[in-house]
């Protein structure tokens, strides 16, 4: 790289010589070459190291590499005129020779890297068509959809890799300026609404939708238009799932119904985050689950001192815990398997580690499975949440956050009335040094309790699709927008706040499972059957996120809301009077839960929450 870079600036000056005298050279212009040389070679090469050009291997020169060799050329002609100036003051040098010398410089080395780059791509497309142990088999025929900056890097990622065995036909765009244009060669057909007509002339195979930003209503167009074709469609993954590492940046995966959640992402503000979590002991109980685990990988990008993983699953706590070690490198991490209503082991952990703040996601969700055995809701979710702030407060943990569900607001189930009541609880301990905190959000897509992966399942073995009722309705939201409100929460709370999400229209179920069905190829009702099964024990047709007595609060962040109790709880003046209440009603819980006595865990939890509407459901004991 060197000799050549060498050789090239040498005929770069010689011809800037020749030009300027019109190839005609006196042995004065011949003796200045050879001089001038002697300095200016040695100056070329020290500023394109320095600026970096020896780095880098040749065979993947981009773009910023020719505006760093354009710096590098100007730098040398701006820096050899000065040295003439000074030292010469021009007389006897041309000025032009040093000018026609930096756009020399510039064209040859340039153009070396060029044909450097342009050889090994050559070898690479001749290897990777020789046969490797037989035929790779027909290239499929695509159609990239979107002839944006995505869809011209998916282009490129599919001629740089041809063991991919895609040849790109077009590609189509709504915007009409692009069409008859092309990219790397490859031409715009057409408009998206032109697709079917596309796919019909061109012999297409697949399309590869290539519009990460698209909003739902565009998605669904597309979808739409990609359906009645009759062909296969992928859509390109997200900038965020790449950073991320979730896919590769050679995988196209399968459209998914986040892409229709009928409102983009959430991107929460997270400029406090690292003040509070940074260099400080975090305790994750539940740490195993979909949020849970989110929420560790979310906690370990603000390099916190040590994480605490918390679990009653082996298997999920082992997962986590060698996820975070092997895929983030974060290795100060000690995994602890147990019960949160394990009280000694509750004390232990806490003295021992010292956690500063807490995150408790342990609880047990599934509506029907709670409601067959709703001690399991009592000893899990309303003993485990009261062991673990009782623990927080006597080892002078700072922030308790504490993780509940819209199904708390107004309970028809067992599940919803333990959460509401976990809420209760954190109430009453408020103000003893703990700043406590809760966090309501609706279904989870991609959790382990989401119907969503019900419903691929369903599909993949030719339905039918099982959706409850025609008319129930859900908030959705991303297991991503979960697990950074819960860490936003720690951030913005002072003590007693319920955080929710601005989760837009709640979305019917019934629709969701057509939307599937469709973005699997097939249509509702004719290839798959949607059938009715009733609402289950403890489900209502809808969710709420706000409950009676309670106020919205504006909070910094505009999709951030922040509930406070207009009057204290069950109308208690102080949480004082209401702790005291509610240890008076645990004691007859708890015993009721240890004879798996249904009946009774369901009146007692009644007496507590007024607002609690149990169902009629037989118990599995």
């Amino acid at each position: 790289m060197l000799i050549s870079d060498i050789v090239l600036f040498a005929i770069a000056h010689v011809l800037s010589y020749l030009f300027r005298f019109e190839f005609r050279l006196n042995p004065p212009e011949i003796h200045q070459i050879k001089i001038v040389l002697l300095w200016l070679i040695p100056l070329k090469v020290l500023i394109f190291w320095r600026l970096g050009l020896y780095s880098g291997m040749w065979r993947y020169t981009s773009v910023k590499d020719f505006w760093r060799l354009a710096w590098a050329s100007a730098a040398s002609m701006l820096l050899s005129l000065a040295i003439i100036l000074v030292f010469y003051r021009f007389q006897g040098f041309s000025r032009a020779v040093f000018l026609m010398d930096g756009a020399f410089t510039f064209l040859l080395t340039g153009t070396l890297r060029v044909a450097v780059r342009s050889y090994f791509a050559l070898q690479n497309e001749l290897t990777e068509k020789e046969p490797m142990g037989g035929s790779y088999g027909k290239s499929k025929r695509v159609l990239i959809i979107g002839a944006g900056d995505a869809g011209e890097k998916i282009l490129r990622e599919i001629f740089d890799n041809r063991q991919l065995r895609y040849e790109v036909v077009g590609f189509v765009d709504d915007a009409p300026r692009k069409i008859h244009r092309t990219i790397h060669g490859i031409p715009v057909l057409g408009l998206i609404k032109d697709i079917a007509k596309i796919v019909a002339s061109e012999d297409i195979d697949e399309a590869l939708i290539a519009i990460p930003s698209a909003t739902g209503e565009q998605m669904k167009r597309i979808v739409g238009a990609c359906k009645e074709t009759g062909v296969s469609y992928k859509t390109l993954p997200g900038i965020g799932e790449l950073i991320d590492g979730r896919v590769s940046v050679k995988a196209l995966r399968d459209v998914s119904f986040q892409d229709l959640l009928g409102r983009p992402p959430v991107s929460l503000d997270i400029s406090g985050i690292r003040k509070y979590v940074e260099g400080k002991t975090i305790l994750v109980t539940g740490c195993g689950g979909s949020i849970g685990g989110e929420l560790c990988r979310q906690l370990v990008r603000f390099q916190p001192r040590s994480l605490v993983l918390f679990d009653a699953c082996e298997a999920n706590l082992f997962h986590i815990h060698m996820e975070l070690q092997h895929e983030f490198y974060f290795q100060n991490c000690r995994a602890i398997l147990g019960h949160v209503q394990n009280e000694p082991l509750m004390d232990e952990v806490f003295q021992k580690y010292h956690p500063e703040i807490v995150f408790h996601a342990a609880a047990y969700k599934h509506v029907p499975m709670l409601e067959k055995n709703p001690w399991e809701a009592v000893f899990n979710n309303v003993k485990g949440s009261k062991v673990a702030m009782e623990k927080a407060i006597k080892h002078g943990v700072e922030r308790f956050v504490l993780v509940s569900t819209d199904k708390a607001v107004r309970p028809t189930g067992v599940m919803g009335a333990s959460k509401r009541l976990a809420e209760l609880l954190l109430q009453s301990l408020e103000g003893n040094g703990t700043s406590f905190m809760a966090v309501r959000f609706g279904n989870v897509v991609g959790s382990s309790g989401s119907v969503v992966p019900l419903f691929r399942r369903q599909i993949e073995q030719g339905g039918p699709v099982t959706v409850t009722h025609p008319e129930v309705t859900r908030y959705f939201m991303t297991i991503q927008e979960a697990a950074q409100l819960i860490v936003q929460a720690g951030a913005m709370g002072n003590g007693g706040e319920v955080f929710i999400l601005e989760m837009g229209t709640p979305v019917k179920i019934v629709e969701m499972a057509r939307d599937l069905i469709r973005l699997s190829g097939k249509d509702p009702d004719r290839n798959i059957k949607i059938v009715f099964t009733g609402l289950r024990e403890g489900e209502k047709l809808y969710e709420e996120l706000i409950t009676v007595g309670e106020g919205i609060v504006a909070t910094s962040h505009e999709k951030i809301m922040v509930l406070r109790p207009n009057e204290t709880a069950n109308g208690f003046a102080t949480p004082l009077e209401l702790k005291a209440w509610l240890d008076e009603k645990l004691d007859p819980l708890y015993e009721a839960a240890m004879r798996f006595d249904a009946q009774t865990i369901k009146k007692v939890l009644g007496e507590i929450l007024p607002e609690y509407t149990p169902q009629e459901a037989e118990s599995v004991l």
